[in-house]
């Protein structure tokens, strides 16, 4: 499994998180097994090999950073989505974001410009073209401001 790989499953796991009211130890726990990967496995490709213990942790660490960071990460994501509530943004195009966000700010050993095109292009897999571009404009916005301060 590749990093982006490792990458998306986080993302589905932080979507996951935003209707379940289940802790995020006990989501990763049930999550990351070879069983549910291979319950998975023919409805995503990215299911089709359980994580190594480096690549579970990886996920661990961004979904509970996710979790950890949520509200300081939707705060920076209503604050770059000009014209739009919270609200309205779909729920996979926040987990999106969640990640990449999470990664650019607290994952010094990910290259911010790897967190943010490998997000944008996670997300050309579910949304639509026109939710990709304010992704990708959300998450250009939110580096050049915040990242330069």
């Amino acid at each position: 499994m590749v990093r982006n790989t490792a990458r998306e499953i986080a993302i589905h796991l932080s979507y996951e998180l935003s209707f379940t009211d289940k802790p995020v130890e006990a989501l990763l726990d049930q999550r990351l097994t070879a069983e549910a990967f291979a319950g998975l496995a023919e409805e995503d490709a990215v299911y089709q090999e359980a994580p190594n213990a480096k690549q579970a942790d990886y996920i661990r660490r961004l979904v509970r950073g996710v979790e950890e960071h949520g509200a300081e990460l939707d705060g920076y994501i209503a604050k770059y989505a000009k014209g739009w509530s919270f609200s309205r943004i779909p729920l996979v195009a926040s987990a999106v974001m969640r990640v990449a966000m999470y990664e650019v700010m607290y994952m010094p050993d990910v290259p911010n410009a790897a967190a943010i095109n490998e997000a944008v292009e996670i997300a050309k897999k579910y949304e639509t073209p026109e939710t990709v571009k304010f992704i990708n404009g959300i998450l250009g916005s939110f580096s050049r401001q915040e990242l330069s301060e």
